[in-house]
């Protein structure tokens, strides 16, 4: 796996050299368009709307529309004047309660491995931050872009997760909210009681992107019987509006809602999984 920056983490005086890998990655499948008569591979031309012809990468230029149908060009030296140093240091201004951030900040996270003589450094802020119940917020710049981050502990290690400025979200005063209305005490009991039958430890093995399996297995399906054939058509539950609370709360407890979801026992008892390039997920 290969790491996508190197740096340190600064806090203080002090500095802690570290290397960053993504924590993620996506498992997609991939697609190419293709024509329907011969499969010959679909590609995409760079063509200007005005009279369709295809434009060369040595004639585009950046532009910004002000108003409809008006741009002003940025051009490469214009983007130099405005650039970020980018000083490899994740740079962390503050600390703040873990729980006083809204978790819809957090965004993508990394992990951080220290490098060659930070150990001692770097286990002494990550035991400071578990100790206190704290996490840094810090600036950083990666691929020329500063993005607002944390610094957390992460069992024992350290991980940056990048954050959203507060003017990157909406507000919440932009959504219709629920109106007001009088729930009975008797229907707030069994509500309490199903969520209690449903709860579990936190095993994160347990949940797989089922959408993504059937298409694998539809893939699989049509290569073995030679694109003809296709796995079998999954059904869709139908939803009803709820109408009587207590009867639905009654019937989801009685069908005993705290069996354990799809390949949970099995991913408890799954032996261990060669070794991979893919970076672990965080737990």
């Amino acid at each position: 796996m290969r790491p996508i920056w190197k740096g340190s983490v600064g806090f203080g005086l002090v500095n802690i050299p570290i290397t960053l890998y993504p924590a993620t990655y996506t498992e997609d499948l991939k697609f190419r368009l293709l024509r329907a008569g011969d499969l010959s591979p679909v590609n995409y031309k760079r063509v200007a709307e005005k009279d369709g012809k295809e434009v060369p990468w040595d004639q585009i230029v950046k532009g910004y529309e002000h108003e409809k149908g008006k741009y002003v060009v940025l051009k490469e030296e214009d983007f130099k004047r405005v650039d970020i140093e980018a000083t490899q240091t994740v740079d962390i201004m503050a600390f703040v309660e873990l729980d006083e951030v809204n978790p819809v900040f957090f965004h993508k996270p990394y992990y951080m491995e220290p490098q060659k003589g930070a150990d001692r450094a770097y286990v002494l802020l990550r035991n400071a931050l578990k100790d206190t119940g704290k996490i840094g917020i810090a600036r950083v710049v990666l691929k020329t872009k500063q993005h607002l981050a944390a610094v957390k502990p992460q069992n024992e290690g350290l991980m940056l997760e990048l954050m959203h400025f507060a003017s990157e979200l909406r507000d919440v005063e932009d959504f219709k909210q629920p109106k007001e209305s009088k729930i009975a005490k008797n229907e707030l009991d069994m509500a309490k009681t199903l969520i209690e039958t449903m709860t579990q430890h936190w095993t994160p093995e347990a949940y797989k992107d089922e959408y993504r399996a059937s298409i694998q297995e539809l893939i699989d399906d049509k290569i073995q019987h030679g694109g003809k054939t296709v796995a079998k058509k999954a059904t869709k539950k139908v939803m009803g509006n709820v109408i009587d609370l207590v009867s639905v709360l009654q019937e989801s407890i009685r069908q005993g809602a705290k069996a354990p979801p799809k390949n949970a026992a099995s991913a408890k008892k799954k032996p261990a999984a060669k070794k991979s390039r893919k970076p672990r997920r965080a737990a």
